[in-house]
């Protein structure tokens, strides 16, 4: 008996030779053996083979066999699959809720279908199969797998091109070979706002702006006829009349002559994208509170210039304003008013200067005016001028009236440097030395400056290795009581033995570490090497006088009571064996907070003296608010005595004040047996200086006070 599809062949064959009554007989046969064979080719008959790719599953989806070919297409061994549930060829989102092998669940009277879905690999990958799935009652189900043919048809590929042109985020035209616009896509309409009753049949003038040249609308027309392609932004038109720009491309389509019968343009709306490329360009050129150019343009437009300087032979001038106050109006009005003060002057300083001058803003407090052409080195000067007499009346803002002061440094191109980096970096310089001269708000930079810079960092460099390599060591200068003539204390001082350079001079590093900071460190070092010493003496048996310690303003703060009460626990020392020194200039900040923290420390036991007296703002309204119980006289009005007259005038009077207030009076830098006469019959307590000793190190004072070294010219 021939096979059903043999069967279909053979009528087949028969058919072409018949005609009429015979050839109507033929097809009705024909018929019923394709009927036969439909049935053949029904999944009840499917029958796995050894090269198959199959599975068996039972009726609630558990893998009972797994063929050799399932193995090769998934890449699981029948041991790893077996016993598991199909979900485990799931990709893992596949999580719709339905299982396609199991589709007798919803469909209970079907034995037999086929789908495509997606399955996972064992290595991962997700791959497209079709299924043809068999029901049998007794075994379970039979699933045979093929992997599926992604491929589209042709038809399928001219509809999914046509769908990704018209859902294109990009305006689509296509023109013909007259240039006539055939085909657009919605984008076009979203963009232009022209309809494609609008636009089909006109030419793409539609949307010309007319801003662009002829040269330019050239190029664009060459693309269109064939010239290769043209990417490029345009500004276009709008339906509305409003001019937009765009980013196109346009290229041209040949026929199988090879004759131009098409030019497509792709084109984007990139108002946004300018919008924030321009936004960007302000972000990155400008100051967001002032508005005024950043240091990133004004290197730009300071360079452009020097490169013109270095042509013609002019000159021209950097000036740098660091503005005074700001900091402390902001912290008590509020950083709002600081930031509206501050905008404040940069419009004034706007108005003070030249329309080809800039003004930027540097950073913080600091402006920066390029003066880009001068005649002379001196104009430079008359500008500072002006700007510092902007500032010299209060500055309202809000409801306030604000006074500022300003420090200038002048730098002169090309004299003093030939790029900004460096013209910058020298106008800082002479800034630095502005704040520090009672003469000038403003200076010009000076080589000598620029050294003295380059001292001040260098020092500063090297004692911060000093503190981490254990060059800091103290000397103690006895106190001498000028009625016993006995040592009642000492002061220690601060030296820097510098490997190459030996002692240095407190003078020379003392002022850098309080404008860097380190004297924090510095001040910590001292207290801390001051007691572990007293603790020292104290375990060698021997008796010690209080120790000063000098304090820096820096130091001043509401937690130092509690820092020097755990140094003094630490080594424990008595509070009355440290006293504490401090200066004029902390008086001057003379707030509440100052006088909790004195009280706190003269609570702990400790004696607090004033260091330096005379010298600064000191006065009797200052000494009746602070519990100071000693006052130092500085060495500068000792020095003249017994012999100059103002001198003498000056001693007295402090020494008259103090008993006033009865406090203790030192006298500092006594080096004369006249000196130390004349303050003795004045009535001061105690000397200072050379005259009994200079600094000395620990054991050396030690051996003082073991020897009861005494003053020679005092009273006994």
């Amino acid at each position: 008996m021939l096979d059903p599809i043999e069967r279909c062949l053979e009528l087949s064959r028969l058919a072409r030779s018949q005609q009429g009554t015979a050839l109507e007989r033929t097809l009705g046969e024909l018929d019923a053996a394709l009927l036969a064979a439909r049935a053949a080719l029904k999944p009840a008959e499917l029958a796995p083979s050894a090269g198959d790719t199959t599975f068996m599953l039972d009726l609630t989806g558990y893998v009972t066999d797994w063929s050799p070919g399932a193995e090769q297409m998934f890449g699981y061994a029948a041991e790893e699959v077996i016993g598991q549930h199909v979900l485990t060829l799931y990709a893992e989102d596949d999580d719709d809720g339905t299982i396609a092998e199991l589709f007798f669940d919803h469909d209970p009277g079907a034995t037999a279908a086929r789908t495509e879905v997606r399955r996972r690999k064992k290595n991962g990958e997700i791959i497209w199969v079709h299924l043809d799935i068999q029901l049998r009652r007794d075994e379970g189900m039979l699933v045979r797998v093929s992997q599926a043919n992604q491929t589209l048809s042709e038809l399928d590929k001219v509809n999914l091109h046509a769908r990704i042109i018209e859902d294109s985020e990009q305006g689509v035209l296509i023109t013909d070979a007259h240039e006539r616009i055939v085909s657009i896509n919605s984008s076009f309409t979203r963009i232009t706002g022209y309809t494609p009753a609008e636009s089909l049949g006109k030419t793409p003038d539609l949307l010309r702006s007319g801003v662009h040249d002829a040269e330019f609308r050239a190029k664009v027309r060459a693309a269109m006829q064939g010239g290769g392609p043209w990417r490029g932004e345009i500004i276009g038109k709008r339906k509305n009349g409003e001019l937009f720009p765009q980013s196109v491309t346009i290229s041209a389509v040949r026929d199988a002559s090879g004759r131009i019968s098409h030019t497509f343009s792709l084109f984007s709306d990139i108002s946004v994208h300018k919008d924030a490329e321009a936004r960007m360009q302000r972000m990155a050129n400008y100051d967001p509170l002032t508005g005024l150019p950043n240091l990133c343009l004004l290197t730009t437009l300071v360079g452009q210039a020097l490169t013109e300087t270095k042509r013609s032979g002019d000159h021209g001038a950097l000036l740098v304003v660091e503005i005074t106050r700001i900091g402390a109006i902001s912290d008590t009005l509020g950083h709002e008013i600081g930031n509206e003060l501050f905008a404040e002057i940069g419009r004034l300083f706007r108005a003070s200067l030249r329309e080809g001058d800039v003004l930027a803003r540097l950073d913080g407090h600091r402006f920066a005016i390029a003066l880009l052409q001068i005649e002379k080195r001196e104009h430079a000067g008359i500008v500072a001028k002006k700007l510092l007499a902007a500032l010299a009346s209060p500055i309202a803002v809000a409801s306030h009236n604000l006074q500022v002061g300003a420090h200038i440094g002048i730098t002169v191109y090309a004299e003093d440097g030939g790029d900004v980096t460096t013209l910058i970096r020298c106008a800082d310089v002479a800034v630095s030395k502005a704040a520090q001269s009672i003469e000038s708000n403003f200076l010009f930079y000076s080589e000598e400056m620029n050294q003295r810079a380059k001292e001040h960092l260098r020092i500063e460099s090297e004692l911060r290795q000093a503190l981490q390599n254990n060059e800091l060591l103290l000397y103690y200068q006895p106190k001498v009581s000028l009625r016993s003539g006995r040592i009642v204390g000492a002061e220690a001082l601060l030296r820097w033995r510098h490997p190459v350079r030996g002692l240095v001079s407190p003078g020379v590093f003392i002022p850098v570490a309080e404008e860097t900071g380190l004297i924090l460190d510095l001040g910590a070092w001292v207290l801390e090497e001051a007691c572990r010493q007293v603790r020292a003496w104290r375990d060698a048996n021997l008796i010690m006088p209080p120790i000063a310690v000098n304090l820096s303003a820096r130091q001043f703060d509401a937690e130092l009571p509690r820092r020097i009460a755990a140094v003094l626990e630490k080594h424990g020392v008595q509070p009355d064996q440290i006293n504490l020194e401090i200066t004029e200039s902390l008086l001057v900040r003379g707030t509440d907070k100052v006088i909790a923290i004195m009280n706190q420390l003269v609570a702990m036991g400790m004696a607090l003296a004033l260091d330096d007296f005379g010298t600064g703002y000191s006065s009797l309204a200052y000494l009746k608010k602070f519990p100071i119980s000693t006052l130092k006289i500085d060495r500068s009005f000792v020095i003249g005595l017994p012999y100059e007259e103002n001198d003498c005038a000056i001693a007295r009077a402090i020494v008259t004040m103090a008993q006033q207030l009865r406090q203790e009076i030192v006298a500092e830098g006594v080096e004369t047996a006249e000196q130390m006469a004349f303050l003795r019959e004045l009535g001061c307590d105690q000397l200072q200086g050379y005259l009994f000793s200079q600094p000395v190190p620990a054991a050396e004072f030690a051996t003082m006070l073991r020897e009861g070294k005494r003053l020679a010219f005092a009273n006994r």
